[in-house]
């Protein structure tokens, strides 16, 4: 999907100067992974380290003609550039993706939690690939800056979106449910990552839960006391799996091989096998939360048993 510069300017409201008809295809943010740089706007973004605007000479010398950069960048030696102002490029970056993610009405699948995001995200791309046209995150991008260019990739031929975001601090995840907008809900085990921004951790959770705030359904594990206090209030269904009788799926008789686990899978409507070809406890556990989700997507069990038995590591 592409844009006309003039149509960015207006998605930001922010001030700009279009000398040129640009078209944009792709948002960077990194000044060394520019390959189209005629169809490329370059984000100039301003960290504790770096003040990307220093590579703004270099790229327009590369062709880039399309910039969204701070107010007070001086962008009088480049006459025939287009570039759009604003108090701050990274705010910028994440409501133009907040607005394409608005252009699409696919299911989107958002993950969090403090371990086994990136797993379960690729664990899923692999069991439902046969089945949908998937979009999903690339690598680790669940930042401040990765989940908008994870986001921006968003497109008509896709039917299905995975994302995953990551918080360190307070505040963090309001931005990143913006810009995901999930209608399916992920949280995965709960650990010490980032323990020390956080006053203690029911702050962290509840700040990541702020993901989910407008999700429909949240699929998780139901055997965490702080978990299931802190969802008392969540307005919409939960799909749980336990290790425990209880919860909507019951994960039970586990069985470590030589190499594989495998366990039995009970639901109220059906109860069948499934091996997995990994033996570690986080492993077991990510590939319960991805059984959740087929099932929650209505994938047969026979379907779900083949396909868990080729998952392939992360």
């Amino acid at each position: 999907m592409e844009y006309f510069i003039e149509q960015i300017a207006g998605i930001t409201k922010a001030g700009h100067s279009i000398k040129t008809n640009g078209i944009i295809k792709y948002l960077v943010t990194d000044s060394r992974r520019i390959s189209f740089p005629e169809s490329s706007l370059f984000i100039a973004l301003v960290t504790a380290r770096r003040d990307a605007h220093v590579f703004i000479p270099e790229l327009y010398e590369r062709g880039v003609r399309n910039f969204l950069v701070h107010k007070a960048y001086d962008t009088s030696s480049y006459s025939d550039a287009n570039f759009i102002f604003t108090d701050d490029t990274l705010a910028a970056l994440q409501q133009i993706a907040a607005y394409h993610r608005q252009q699409f009405h696919y299911p989107v699948i958002g993950i969090t939690g403090s371990n086994g995001k990136t797993v379960v995200k690729e664990w899923l791309y692999q069991l439902l690939a046969p089945s949908y046209h998937i979009i999903r995150s690339p690598r680790s991008y669940n930042s401040q800056t990765g989940v908008p260019l994870s986001v921006w990739q968003m497109n008509e031929s896709d039917n299905l979106a995975i994302f995953e975001a990551g918080i360190s601090m307070p505040g963090e995840m309001e931005n990143l449910q913006k810009i995901i907008q999930p209608s399916i809900g992920i949280l995965t085990n709960l650990g010490a990552a980032h323990n020390e921004n956080f006053l203690n951790d029911a702050e962290k959770l509840n700040e990541k839960l702020k993901l989910f705030a407008h999700t429909d359904i949240l699929i998780c594990n139901a055997g965490n006391a702080l978990v299931d206090e802190a969802l008392k209030n969540f307005k919409g269904q939960l799909f749980r799996w336990s290790y425990e009788p209880g919860a909507e799926i019951y994960v039970h008789d586990i069985i470590h091989n030589n190499g594989s686990t495998s366990f039995c899978v009970q639901t109220k409507e059906k109860a069948f096998s499934v091996t997995i070809p990994f033996t570690d406890s986080a492993s077991l556990w990510n590939a319960c939360t991805c059984i959740a989700v087929m099932l929650y997507m209505n994938t047969d069990a026979e379907t779900i048993t083949s396909r868990m038995l080729h998952l392939a590591p992360v």
